[in-house]
């Protein structure tokens, strides 16, 4: 066994790699706790120190990230869903500090277009591993997104399924079905590099960095986080007949395919709409008015993942989309019960500390 004096034992120590993981207690799914356990089971602690800190309102994230990368912190690990890791991200772009992801929410797109795994332990096993590379972001009328943004449809359910008080795949559908034949789409005059290139009436338009809005929903399959480049989506009116197989093909990477779907790539977007209404920047939803500009910036950010990105499968089917989502539930549902065994273990504890107390008395 080798022993290092105390200075070299020091100066061992002071070259590990500063973590900090923001935890958003109430975002996606429970569990948090079980999670923090694992971070403190697996964690490499020859090559990491770290803290953890918790969110306390809407973007306390983005200053907690911040606040990391001017004191040149290495990492900062969002816990959460696709709001926490947009907070997250924002606050570091531009800089050298490198953003990671353990998925906890509900759709967990930026994770899945990474392949940073769903399972807690495969997730800390890829911040482990430290494989940094450059990526890009975007921004939708000076607003970040490093997934998705869009207008139209999904624009308006985001809206609806961030007032719905309940999170999840469920709750996300049930708006869709309730809402998608009535909706009445938009006119849009679309512009890039100041030419006009058509004028679309649409069900909604997405701009995508990656290929997903999360829970394997391909809006854009060959999109890819490292080509400068937005993959842009425009979904045209279409019937209830057509409904289901546009469904099917956005689960099985292969929407482009469809006569109602027309496709480009670019840098830089400009559209004006006929009426004020809502844009979301993944997933999150805010009103705007009639004028919207979009841009990829790349390689703005730094991002611990693995060097795969995008579909794996470039043949996926629904079914095994539909078991994937039953594994993580399975997963889900697994962690939350460990959580209160946990919990109620700790509470068996102070109950018999008690009762040995009232004993001496």
């Amino acid at each position: 066994m080798l022993i290092l004096p105390s200075k070299c034992f020091r100066l061992y120590m002071d070259n590990r790699k500063k973590i900090i993981f923001i935890v958003n207690p109430h975002s996606g799914t429970s569990g948090k706790q079980r999670i923090l356990d694992l971070v403190e089971e697996l964690i490499d602690r020859d090559r990491f120190e770290w803290e953890i800190r918790n969110t306390e309102y809407a973007g306390h994230a983005v200053e907690i990230a911040k606040a990391a990368s001017n004191l040149s912190v290495d990492i900062v690990c969002a816990v959460g869903g696709d709001g926490t890791v947009n907070e997250t991200a924002r606050g570091i772009v531009h800089t050298n500090t490198a953003l990671a992801i353990i998925p906890a929410g509900s759709g967990n797109g930026l994770a899945r277009h990474l392949h940073i795994p769903m399972d807690p332990r495969g997730a800390i096993k890829v911040i482990n591993e430290c494989n940094i590379h450059p990526m890009d972001y975007g921004l939708i009328n000076d607003h970040p997104f490093f997934c998705t943004c869009g207008m139209g449809f999904d624009a308006f359910i985001s809206m609806k399924f961030a007032s719905a008080g309940r999170r999840g795949p469920l709750t996300y559908i049930e708006n869709v079905l309730a809402n998608g034949l009535s909706y009445n789409p938009d006119t849009y005059d679309i512009y890039v590099d100041d030419q006009q290139v058509s004028e679309y009436k649409a069900f909604c338009i997405a701009c995508a960095n990656a290929s997903q809005y999360g829970n394997n929903a391909y809006i854009a399959p060959e999109a890819s986080v490292r080509d400068g480049l937005m993959d842009v989506t425009i979904i045209q009116p279409f019937t209830v007949i057509d409904a289901p197989q546009i469904a099917i093909q956005l689960f099985n990477g292969k929407l482009p395919s469809n006569s109602r779907i027309k496709t480009f790539q670019c840098k830089r977007m400009h559209v004006h709409r006929s009426r004020p209404a809502a844009i979301h920047y993944d997933g999150d939803p805010i009103e705007t008015g009639t004028d919207i500009d979009i841009q990829i910036v790349h390689e703005g950010l730094f991002c611990i993942s693995p060097h795969e990105e995008g579909l794996i499968d470039k043949t996926p089917n629904f079914p095994n989309v539909v078991l994937e989502q039953f594994n993580e539930f399975f997963q889900r549902s697994e962690n939350l019960l460990q959580n209160n065994i946990l919990k109620t273990q700790e509470l068996h504890k102070k109950n018999m500390e008690m009762i040995k107390k009232l004993a001496k008395k």
